[in-house]
């Protein structure tokens, strides 16, 4: 990271309320962008309507102010950014970087080569054009051979070639809404974002957004991927498995506090039962992302106060 000031973000998906994995994905990105005088921002994921659930982005909003997780400016919400979606879209296909698409997801599974850890690879069937007869469904930007590396703040270097992992992959879906590998990169380009702490369910997108980001002519941010948090089952704590709901205006201390620690950091016990404000501003000067466990698996959460 350059000397220039951290811009991190928050960016949860108001499909359901604020659940113990996305809270250290909030922490976590707060702590490390506002540990060097950086700004926080915060934008709402509301991009697949059928998913966002009524009321959902109040109860997050409200949390993180139980919590004392203050963002900086105006919360962003990428339902009101088609245009600018459709703009970058645009761009790539003015550079002839994007194709349309007539495959179905049953067709694509019938004719892909081998299943990647992302699903289905592309095997490129509509790269050259439409064939007799068919009609475009979905946008796709076609890939190259060439390697993505980056070094991610967590896991270290890594790197993917996106032809092997994933093929050429959708912008624009069957339905008119855009991908998320979109909406994400064009939004963090314009809100300035240079560092993306989030979690390591969403290591493996990375590759896709860097290659985005150069064929935007974009600068890549600084990437930080935080260990999932794990059911005693040993599945990722999320809204698809059933709200764990987290008593945010009783819990909102010994929940920061939980969230520090599940991120490797060292709760002096002076602080023990001190108010969020505290812990955070104690988390904000030291914080050490060198503790920070290395789990691409995740971790497991017990006791939680639900």
């Amino acid at each position: 990271m350059s000397t220039e000031q951290v811009v991190g973000r928050f960016a949860p998906s108001p499909t359901g309320p604020l659940h113990f994995g996305s809270l250290i994905a909030a922490v976590g990105s707060y702590c490390l962008a506002r540990r060097n005088g950086g700004k926080w921002l915060l934008r709402m994921e509301d991009l697949d309507p059928p998913r966002v659930v009524p009321g959902a982005a109040d109860e997050i909003l409200s949390a993180l102010d139980n919590l004392e997780l203050h963002w900086d400016g105006e919360v962003v919400w990428q339902s009101q950014r088609t245009e600018a979606y459709a703009e970058a879209v645009e761009k790539l296909r003015q550079r002839g970087l994007v194709f349309d698409c007539a495959c179905s997801r049953k067709e694509i599974l019938l004719s892909a080569p081998h299943p990647g850890e992302n699903g289905p690879i592309y095997p490129g069937t509509c790269r050259t054009g439409l064939r007799p007869g068919r009609k475009p469904r979905a946008l796709r930007i076609e890939v190259n051979k060439e390697q993505v590396c980056f070094s991610d703040g967590v896991f270290g270097p890594l790197q993917q070639i996106l032809s092997e992992a994933v093929g050429d992959f959708v912008l624009r879906r069957a339905d008119g809404l855009f991908a998320y590998q979109l909406a994400v990169v064009v939004d963090d380009e314009a809100a300035g974002i240079n560092q993306v702490v989030r979690g390591a369910d969403l290591l493996s997108s990375t590759p896709r957004q860097i290659f985005l980001h150069a064929c935007l002519g974009n600068p890549v941010p600084e990437y930080v991927h935080l260990p999932l948090a794990m059911e005693e089952e040993g599945k990722k704590i999320s809204k698809r498995h059933g709200p764990v709901q987290l008593d945010y205006d009783h819990n909102a201390a010994e929940l920061i506090a939980r969230s520090l620690r599940f991120l490797g950091q060292t709760v002096p016990g002076s602080l023990q039962g001190a108010p969020p404000k505290e812990l955070l501003a104690w988390a904000i000067q030291n914080f050490d992302q060198r503790k920070i466990p290395v789990a691409a698996e995740g971790l497991m959460v017990t006791d939680l106060p639900l």
